[in-house]
């Protein structure tokens, strides 16, 4: 079994309950480890977290409003929804 890469860029990519546009957030390489382990409490429980991005800002996200939230890599290219 082949080990899991860790994203070089990665990044959060939310789509929303009420559709529209995906939002995708470019993250700190080496912070964003606790974010990706607490996705699914924050989607089962509709919280509010604020999160920290690359460039050093932090944007609130509540969870209630997102329908799909997951760590990509802004790096990989051709990629579909689930495939690797």
């Amino acid at each position: 079994m082949a080990d899991e890469k860790r994203p070089e860029r990665p990044a959060l990519v939310l789509h929303l309950a009420a559709g529209g546009d995906t939002l995708t957030f470019a993250l700190p390489p080496d912070d964003y480890h606790d974010l990706e382990q607490d996705l699914r409490n924050l989607l089962v429980k509709g919280a509010v977290r604020a999160v920290r991005t690359k460039d050093g800002a932090s944007v609130a996200i509540n969870f209630a409003n997102v329908a799909v939230a997951y760590i990509d890599d802004l790096q990989r290219t051709g990629k579909v929804f689930g495939l690797h």
